[in-house]
């Protein structure tokens, strides 16, 4: 039995994890058939007593998968964590806390954030899951990873069928300006621990494949780049709500 602890629980190999092979693209499919099976009973749900056991179920989730991930990397002294190296500095995870928090109180501002860090910045973990190259699915860290990226958007999907939930351009301006905010966080952090840090992948290319190694090693250039990345994706984010608004006036007009 230890054996297999110190096996699930543990790193893994070089390897383990292949971008765009079934352990990739099956937790995806599992989300989209989530939140569509929510669209489809979304007025159940809404007429129902189903809607509270549902978020705070999703809640729970999302927290104890957030939170997991440093109580394997203190309980499991083999993985020899480093504190510097796994500070609260991540789009990630407190998207996943706020999604929690979301749930349990319906806080359309923490929505706000919510939705568009997913769609602006955890995006991108989910085309291309760096962190989990040693970890495939005889792993815990694998689970764990996808129940944190993955059940944000299920939440927030839950809130906009359910609950009506939308963004708005306030909300936009307000994720940004937040996002920016750790950005300038992650920064000073990178420079103050030196070698090793890459919080929010500022500092360098990630020694994994990901889909920001198209960007320059170049720290101004790189920044740059990302700076533009995100702003279209949030604009993009915002885009079909955008449309829907147009669409409604020019109805109203004719």
């Amino acid at each position: 039995m230890k054996a297999f602890f110190q096996y699930f629980f543990g790193k893994g190999e070089e390897a383990e994890f292949v971008n765009f092979t079934l352990p990739h693209l099956l937790p995806i499919l599992v989300t989209a058939v989530l939140i569509y099976l929510i669209w489809h009973f979304r007025e159940r749900i809404r007429e129902s007593k189903m809607d509270k056991p549902i978020r705070y179920t999703l809640a729970f989730v999302l927290i104890i998968a957030e939170m997991s991930y440093y109580w394997r990397l203190v309980g499991i002294p083999s993985l020899d964590p480093n504190p510097v190296d796994h500070l609260p500095i991540a789009v990630c995870g407190w998207a996943a806390i706020f999604c929690s928090y979301m749930l349990v109180g319906k806080s359309q501002s923490l929505f706000d954030i919510s939705y568009f860090w997913l769609f602006s910045g955890s995006i991108f973990a989910l085309i291309t899951p760096t962190v989990i190259t040693y970890t495939g699915p005889t792993r815990f860290r694998y689970y764990q990873f996808w129940a944190e990226h993955t059940m944000g958007y299920v939440a927030i999907f839950y809130m906009i069928f359910v609950h009506g939930m939308r963004p708005n351009w306030r909300s936009l301006i307000k994720s940004y300006v937040l996002l920016l905010v750790m950005a300038v966080i992650a920064y000073f952090a990178n420079q103050i621990i030196g070698p090793g840090a890459n919080y929010l992948y500022m500092a360098r290319p990630e020694d994994t494949p990901s889909i920001l190694d198209i960007l320059p090693p170049n720290f101004a250039l790189r920044i740059l780049i990302m700076i533009a990345a995100i702003t279209a994706l949030f604009f993009a984010a915002y885009l079909p709500w955008y449309l829907k608004d147009r669409k409604a006036e020019e109805s109203v007009k004719a």
